[in-house]
């Protein structure tokens, strides 16, 4: 991400903030914006081109995004008002401001852990993943197998609405790593950071709380726990956050031990 994005988007952010009555709806014309500059060079290259005048790309929002509530089309003026490193950076900086509003109108939902579990979905069934991210089949076809899947579980809409808003338009992407670029945005927007954790055995309401508690002092803010049952780490735990990786598991001493006995 360029300098001029992380600005841009901090901005962007900031005024999605401060905007009144977000609702799922603000959240699905955002994600209907990003398709639209994504789809359309024309566009993304008018909304993105610096050397023109702020007022003339929000113009062009104004004319594109007409029918959009005030509250979706203010935000986009913000967007467009800023200098973003490239048009593919403006597109992601949209669809990550829908994300972030889809949070903002459902916060008592546990968004993160329904993204995660829908990802485990994914990691069982590669075949799946392959039908998702292809570029064979409809955008339609693929958002009506996501809800069928989705509606199998008692996952909530604004999750239902990030996942089928972002497998309509993958852009190349692979879906997990949408999903949890999706998971960091909605923790990053609730002021919390997500640790996947790996263990052997799953872990008991004790020893979630403990661990919730250490890493959420050794990180300096609330720690939202995603557990995978692997049995390859035999025992112990491995945990990641972001870039981080704390790996305890008796695996990784074997495998430690095994490089030094190797010499």
């Amino acid at each position: 991400m360029g300098s001029a994005t992380t600005q841009a988007l901090a901005a962007s952010i900031k005024t999605l903030a401060a905007a009144k009555d977000v609702t799922l709806d603000t959240a699905r014309e955002l994600f209907a914006a990003a398709h639209a500059v994504s789809a359309s060079s024309q566009l993304s290259g008018a909304l993105a081109d610096p050397s023109a005048p702020a007022a003339a790309r929000q113009n062009v929002v104004a004319a594109v995004f007409g029918g959009f509530s005030a509250g979706a089309q203010g935000v986009l003026k913000t967007v467009v008002a800023e200098r973003w490193s490239n048009a593919g950076e403006l597109v992601d900086g949209i669809e990550e401001l829908a994300i972030r509003a889809a949070a903002i109108a459902e916060p008592g939902t546990d968004i993160e852990g329904e993204l995660f579990g829908f990802s485990r979905v994914i990691a069982a069934n590669p075949e799946l993943e392959l039908a998702l991210g292809s570029r064979v089949g409809g955008e339609d076809a693929k958002s009506a197998l996501v809800e069928r899947l989705l509606a199998e579980g008692s996952t909530g809409s604004a999750t239902t609405l990030i996942i089928t808003s972002l497998v309509r338009e993958p852009r190349g992407r692979r879906v997990r790593r949408l999903l949890n670029r999706a998971m960091s945005v909605v923790s990053s927007q609730r002021g919390r950071v997500v640790a996947t954790v790996h263990t052997a055995a799953a872990l008991t309401d004790a020893q979630r709380a403990r661990l919730t508690d250490s890493l959420s002092r050794r990180y300096g803010g609330q720690v939202s726990l995603n557990v995978v049952i692997d049995p390859a780490v035999v025992g112990g735990l491995r945990v990641q956050i972001a870039d981080d990786v704390i790996d305890g598991s008796i695996s990784a001493r074997l495998a430690d031990l095994r490089q030094k006995l190797a010499g």
